[in-house]
């Protein structure tokens, strides 16, 4: 299984330290190993060829020897000992491809030729931004006081239940993420042309490899105990990438444009500290995913109109927002081209990301073997893949409640959503 094209990287060595550089990554050691791995194999394969073509022609020796009364005594032992040959070959070939595919599993994917050079977040180019932000004549509260005073979130009862990092929506705040959920997937399949899928919330190692979540990321998942090779969706962008690993795809039928509402589920390894009030940053929360499957071709087009199907999320809930480009430093794993959206929280005077959009280009389609054959024949490609959220509902709630707060504590509903809401102009505050 590879990530990168091996080719691509054995051919142009430079090239691809360069550009992995260019994330903060010095990886020139993983790439003498690699090189080292693709020479041992180029070696390996034309010898146990070789091998195997004269164990091939031995029969015919033996069967000459037999006619003309001659003992084949030496011919099959030379068979017997060149057949040992070929398995202990053989068993290095193994050896040095697993390596070799482990290696490549682990380097993350090139950085497209438009995304700026950067560190950080500081390095992110601003896109376009939505809206202004709305000026307050009273000090707004954060969402976890909010949501207190409404008696609509419970962070007390959702620790004693599950430990931390876990909440309780009840009433109108179950109710108001449930709009949101409902309100996202008809925009995207009404208006935005996504097929719905509601996919299975656990996968497996394989699906998680196909995405590029394992090997590396495996401190972050959830993992079925027992002998089960499952684990808990961190995303629903896992399993809808994975809908066709293995097939190869009529390319008349490209682009493959599908949405889901999952719960997802993150251990948030490394992330201790950051965000541990509120619904930031929780173990288990609630997102409507976006995902394509496209041409090489296409990809790019595709980026722009996804990035641009989830702003509208915010559009019509009248959030404001700002769409930033995200740096070679600051971008995911398998990604090679990243728009993060970002809503604006008044609680915290500043811009929290809401939804992050990638191509991914041909990265996950190698590790999951999804291909396509251009006009329905011909030599099959892989496809290139994105993912994007649309939106993360929680944080969409967060949004919600923070910018719609009223100085009376109660909360206006944003009109688009008040349909899924039977008509609910406000949320008041319990008595």
């Amino acid at each position: 299984m590879a990530v990168l094209d091996p080719a691509f990287v054995r051919d142009h060595v430079e090239v691809v330290r360069d550009r992995l550089a260019s994330r903060g990554l010095d990886i020139a050691r993983s790439l003498e190993d690699i090189a080292t791995l693709e020479t041992a194999r180029r070696r390996l394969i034309p010898q146990i060829e070789g091998l195997k073509r004269e164990q091939n022609t031995s029969g015919d020796e033996v069967a000459r020897a037999k006619r003309q009364g001659k003992d084949t005594t030496a011919i099959q032992e030379a068979n017997r000992t060149r057949a040992q040959q070929i398995k202990q070959l053989s068993v290095q070939l193994d050896s040095v491809e697993h390596q070799r595919d482990v290696a490549m599993l682990l380097l993350p994917n090139l950085p497209h030729e438009s995304v700026p050079v950067g560190r950080s977040a500081a390095d992110n180019q601003e896109v376009r931004r939505f809206g202004e932000p709305r000026p307050f004549d009273f000090e707004p509260l954060p969402h976890w006081d909010l949501g207190e005073k409404l008696g609509i979130l419970d962070f007390e009862r959702a620790t004693r239940i599950a430990g931390a990092r876990f909440a309780v929506l009840s009433g109108a705040g179950s109710r108001l993420s449930r709009a949101l959920i409902n309100f996202m997937l008809d925009i995207h399949t009404r208006d935005h042309g996504y097929r719905e899928v509601e996919p299975p919330f656990l996968v497996n190692a394989a699906s998680l490899t196909g995405t590029g979540n394992l090997p590396k990321f495996e401190a972050d998942l959830f993992k079925i105990a027992g002998d089960w090779d499952l684990y808990l969706v961190p995303t629903a962008e896992v399993p809808l990438t994975n809908l066709h690993r293995g097939e190869i795809l009529d390319g008349r039928e490209l682009p493959l444009r599908y949405t889901a509402y999952t719960p997802c589920f993150r251990s948030e390894a490394g992330s201790y500290g950051q965000d541990v009030r509120g619904l930031i940053r929780q173990h288990q929360f609630d997102k409507v995913e976006l995902v394509k499957l496209t041409t090489p071709e296409q990809s790019y087009d595709e980026l722009e109109s996804l990035t641009l199907n989830a702003e509208e999320i915010l559009k019509r809930l009248e959030l404001p927002y700002r769409t930033v480009l995200l740096c070679t430093g600051d971008m995911g794993f398998a990604s090679a081209k990243t728009y993060d959206i970002e809503v604006w929280l008044p609680s915290q005077k500043t811009y929290r990301e809401i939804s992050s959009c990638s191509n991914t280009e041909s990265f996950q389609a190698r590790r999951a073997g999804i291909k396509y054959r251009p006009g329905g024949g011909g030599k099959s490609e892989f496809v290139h893949t994105l993912n994007g959220s649309g939106l993360a509902v929680g944080r969409t709630l967060i949004a919600i409640l923070e910018n719609y707060q009223q100085k009376d504590g109660s909360i206006l509903i944003p009109s688009a959503l008040r349909p899924y809401m039977d008509g609910r102009e406000t949320i008041e505050p319990r008595q």
